[in-house]
C-alpha cells in the first residue's frame, strides 16, 4: 500500500516488488468484496491517510509504509472484530492465518498481535538489566502474561523461558538468592515445558552448588518427572540428560540419601504393577549409562599401549618400551614377566600378562593343569585368557581407584539399575537395553562395579520369562554377553561360577534345551562346565550327561575326560549310571523290534503319548500320526527319542515353534512332515532348513510367509512335495 496524495484510484509511484513492509502484508480474495470492505475502510481511513490497494491477479495486496501507526490503530480498531478471512505475514516471517470467519479465530489473531507487541517489550527491558529487583518483577509479570494468554501455542510458554535463559547466560554475577528467586518465578512455566539448554546449564549449576536447597525438591522434581516421561531423544537435547543426572545426584546428597532416590524412582514407576509411561525406563537407563561412563573418563582418555601376549613371548617389545603409567594398576605378589625361554615343562608358577579387550590382567599359570585343559578343550599353541583364569581364577585381581566424587556417582547409579531390575514390568525392557553391554571396558574390569551389577544379572537369570533370560546371551555372534562375562574365567566372575551355573540352568529350559545350545557350551565353555561338575554342581552334571546322550562331543579323549569327571562325584556317578541304563534300554528296544507305524486316538494329550512311548518297544517306529490330537510342543521331548522316525503327522494339533525347533535339531532323518492347521510361524518354520532329508512338507493353513517359503525351497534340495495352500505364499 503506497501512500499517495490523491484518491485510491491514482497511479502508483512505486512498484510492489520494491516495497519492503516492516509489519507485513495482508491480502483478501477479490471475489470477497463484502468481506474485504470493512478491512479496506479501516485501512484507507486510518489516521486520516489514504492508501491505494494494488491489484495482482486475483489477490489484493496491501503494502504498509507506516507499521507503527498502523499497529496502534489496528489494535484498537472496531473493524477488527468484523474482519473477514485474511492472511497475515508478520515482519519476522512468522505466519498467522485465520481460515474461517468466526469470532474465535479472529480473537486468536487479535491476541497474537498483542502478544507480539508485549514480547518485544520484555525482550528489550530484560536485555539491559539495571536493578535486579526490577528484573525479577518484570520476569514475574512476563510469566503471568504467558499463563493468562488465551493463545494456544507452544511458543507462548517457550518464549519467556528463552528470554530468561538468555538473561542468565549473559549475567554470571548473580547471588544464590537471585538464583532461587528466578527459579521460583519461572516455575509455573516449567510444569508443561522443557527448559531450554542454557536454562538446563543454570539448573545443573544450582544442583551442584546447593544440592540441599528446597528449590531442588519443590521446583526441580516436577520438571525432571516431565523430562523422564516425555523426552524422546537425549541425543538431541543432551543438557536435559545432564540436568536429570545432576538432580538425582543432589537427591543422593540429602540426609536420607538413597532412600530419597528410591522414592523418586518409585514415583516415576507409579503405585500399580504396570508403569503407565513407556519412556521413563529408557530415559532412566540413558541417564545411568552416561553417569557411569563419566566415572571412567580418566581411564578411557588414557589408553595404555601394553604389548600383547604374543609380543611378550617373542620378545618383540620390552617392558621399558611401554608407558610407565598404566590406567589399570595390577596387583600381584611378583611383578616379573614371563621370559622368552619359559616353556611348558617348568614346574614352578610364573606370572603371565595377557591382553583381553584392552584390559591387562595379571595371572599365574600352572603348567601341568594348563596341559590338561589344553588336552580337554583344544590343542592351542598359545594359552588364552579363559584357560589361564580357569586354573587359578582367584589370582586375577584388578584395582581401579576412582576419585571420591566418581565413586559416589558410580554407587548412586548402580543402585538405580538395581532398583529398576526389581520391577517385574521393567525387567524385560531393562534386560534388552543392557544386552549389548553398553558399559566401558574399564567398568567391566572394575571389581566393585561388576560385583554391584551382579545383582541385576541375577535378577535376569532368575526371571522365568524367555524374553528376559535370553538377554543373558550375546546380542550377536562373536560378541560376548553377560553369560560369557560372568562365566568362570570371565572378566566379571568372582563367585567360582555360581551365577554362571544359575544362568545355564534357566537357559536350559524348554526353549533352550537344544542341541545348538549344547554345542555352543561344548565349543566355548566345556572347561568351566567340567570344573563346576567336578565340584558337584548338579546343573553342570546334567549338561555333561546331555552332551554324551546327544553325541555332542566327537573327540574320544574328551568323552573319556567327561566320563571321568562324572564318576568323580556321587551325583555325577548316579546320573551317569542312569544315562547308561537309558542307552542300554534303547538298544534293547531296537534289538527286540516293534511297530513301524503308530496312530494315536483323537483328543490324546502329551501325557498319553509319553505313557505310551515308555510302555513298549518303539525303537523301530518310522511312521507316527498325531493328527487331530491335543498334543503341544511339550511332546517334542519324547519325539526326539525315536531314532528311526521318518514320517510325522501333526495335522490340526497345537504343536508350535518351540517344538519345531527341537525336532529340527534332533530328527535330521525325517522325510515327511505334516504341519497343516498348526500354529507354527516363520520363526519355527525357518528351523526346518537344517532337515536336509525332508522330501514332503505340508504347511497348509499356517502363518507361512512368502519369503520363508522361498528360503526353505533354496535350503531343502530334496523337497519335492509342498502344500502351501491358504498361506501368504499360495
Amino acid at each position: 500500500m503506497d501512500r499517495t496524495g490523491g484518491s485510491g484510484g491514482g497511479s502508483d509511484r512505486r512498484q510492489p516488488e520494491e516495497s519492503k513492509p516492516l509489519l507485513g502484508e495482508m491480502s483478501a480474495p477479490e471475489g470477497n468484496k463484502m468481506g474485504a470492505a470493512p478491512c479496506r475502510r479501516a485501512l484507507l481511513h486510518c489516521n486520516g491517510m489514504r492508501y491505494k490497494l494494488l491489484q495482482e491477479g486475483d489477490i489484493q495486496v496491501c503494502v504498509i509504509r507506516h507499521p507503527r501507526t498502523f499497529l496502534s490503530k489496528i489494535l484498537t480498531s472496531k473493524f477488527l472484530r468484523r474482519w473477514e478471512p485474511h492472511h497475515l505475514t508478520l515482519a519476522d516471517n512468522s505466519v498467522a492465518s485465520a481460515t474461517a470467519a468466526n469470532s474465535y479465530l479472529r480473537d486468536q489473531w487479535f491476541h497474537s498481535l498483542q502478544w507480539k507487541k508485549k514480547i518485544y517489550k520484555y525482550k528489550k527491558v530484560l536485555s539491559n538489566p539495571s536493578r535486579w529487583e526490577v528484573v525479577l518483577k518484570e520476569i514475574r509479570t512476563l510469566v503471568d502474561m504467558a499463563l493468562t494468554s488465551p493463545l494456544q501455542d507452544d511458543s507462548i510458554h517457550q518464549a519467556p523461558l528463552e528470554i530468561v535463559s538468555k538473561l542468565l547466560s549473559e549475567n554470571n554475577n548473580l547471588t544464590t538468592q537471585d538464583h532461587e528467586s528466578i527459579i521460583v518465578a519461572i516455575a509455573p512455566l516449567l510444569e508443561n515445558n522443557h527448559p531450554p539448554p542454557d536454562l538446563c546449564e543454570f539448573f545443573c549449576k544450582h544442583c551442584r552448588e546447593r544440592p540441599r536447597s528446597m528449590v531442588v525438591i519443590e521446583v526441580f522434581t516436577p520438571v525432571v518427572q516431565r523430562i523422564l516421561k516425555h523426552n524422546m531423544d537425549f541425543g538431541k537435547c543432551p543438557r536435559l540428560r545432564l540436568f536429570t543426572q545432576e538432580y538425582i545426584l543432589s537427591l543422593n546428597e540429602l540426609n536420607a540419601g538413597m532412600e530419597v532416590v528410591k522414592k523418586f524412582i518409585h514415583s516415576m514407576h507409579g503405585p500399580t504393577g504396570q508403569c503407565p509411561h513407556p519412556r521413563v525406563l529408557p530415559n532412566l537407563v540413558a541417564v545411568c549409562l552416561a553417569a557411569i561412563y563419566s566415572c571412567y573418563e580418566e581411564f578411557i582418555n588414557s589408553r595404555d599401549n601394553s604389548p600383547s601376549l604374543k609380543e611378550i613371548r617373542n620378545g618383540c617389545q620390552q617392558q621399558c618400551d611401554r608407558k610407565p603409567n598404566l590406567p589399570l594398576r595390577l596387583l600381584h605378589t611378583s611383578p616379573d614377566l614371563v621370559s622368552q625361554e619359559a616353556t611348558l615343562t617348568e614346574s614352578r608358577l610364573k606370572p603371565v600378562i595377557v591382553t583381553s579387550n584392552e584390559i591387562h590382567v595379571e595371572v599365574e599359570r600352572n603348567n601341568t593343569a594348563n596341559q590338561k585343559m589344553t588336552a580337554g578343550v583344544g590343542n592351542d599353541s598359545e594359552p588364552n585368557l579363559i584357560d589361564c583364569l580357569m586354573v587359578s581364577p582367584t589370582c586375577s585381581t584388578i584395582s581401579i581407584e576412582l576419585s571420591a566424587q566418581a565413586d559416589r556417582i558410580l554407587g548412586c547409579y548402580v543402585e538405580i539399575l538395581k532398583m529398576l531390575s526389581d520391577y517385574d514390568d521393567w525387567r524385560p525392557a531393562l534386560a534388552s537395553l543392557l544386552q549389548p553391554i553398553p558399559f566401558p571396558k574399564e567398568a567391566l574390569a572394575h571389581e566393585k562395579f561388576t560385583k554391584e551389577l551382579k545383582y541385576v544379572i541375577q535378577r535376569f537369570a532368575e526371571d522365568p520369562r524367555q524374553e528376559v533370560h535370553s538377554c543373558l546371551l550375546s546380542v550377536r555372534a562373536g560378541k560376548d554377553g553377560w553369560f560369557q562375562l560372568y562365566s568362570p574365567g570371565g572378566v566379571a566372575c568372582d563367585d567360582d561360577g555360581e551365577l554362571f551355573a544359575s544362568m545355564v540352568h534357566i537357559l536350559m529350559g524348554s526353549c533352550y534345551k537344544t542341541k545348538k545350545f549344547l554345542l555352543s557350551l561344548a565349543e566355548n565353555k566345556l572347561g568351566p562346565c567340567m570344573l563346576l561338575a567336578l565340584r558337584g554342581n548338579q546343573t553342570m552334571v546334567e549338561i555333561l550327561c546331555l552332551m554324551l546322550e546327544y553325541n555332542i562331543i566327537d573327540n574320544n579323549d574328551t568323552q573319556l575326560q567327561i566320563i571321568s569327571t562324572l564318576e568323580s562325584t556321587d551325583v555325577g556317578k548316579r546320573m551317569y549310571e542312569q544315562l547308561c541304563e537309558r542307552q542300554r534300554e534303547l538298544k534293547e528296544l531296537q534289538r527286540k523290534g516293534g511297530p513301524t507305524r503308530l496312530t494315536l486316538p483323537s483328543k490324546s494329550t502329551d501325557a498319553d503319548l509319553a505313557r505310551l512311548l515308555s510302555s513298549g518297544s518303539f525303537g523301530n517306529l518310522e511312521n507316527l500320526s498325531l493328527a487331530f490330537t491335543n498334543v503341544t510342543s511339550a511332546c517334542a521331548e519324547h519325539l526326539i527319542k525315536l531314532p528311526s522316525l521318518k514320517q510325522l503327522n501333526l495335522w490340526s494339533t497345537q504343536f508350535g515353534d518351540a517344538g519345531l525347533r527341537l525336532l529340527s535339531e534332533h530328527l535330521t532323518m525325517l522325510q515327511v512332515l505334516n504341519l497343516c492347521e498348526t500354529p507354527v510361524t516363520d520363526a519355527g518354520l525357518l528351523a526346518l532348513s537344517s532337515m536336509k532329508s525332508l522330501c514332503s512338507l505340508n504347511m497348509n493353513s499356517t502363518k507361512l510367509s512368502a519369503d520363508t517359503y522361498e528360503d526353505l525351497k533354496a535350503k531343502l534340495p530334496n523337497l519335492k512335495e509342498v502344500d502351501v495352500r491358504y498361506t501368504e505364499a499360495w
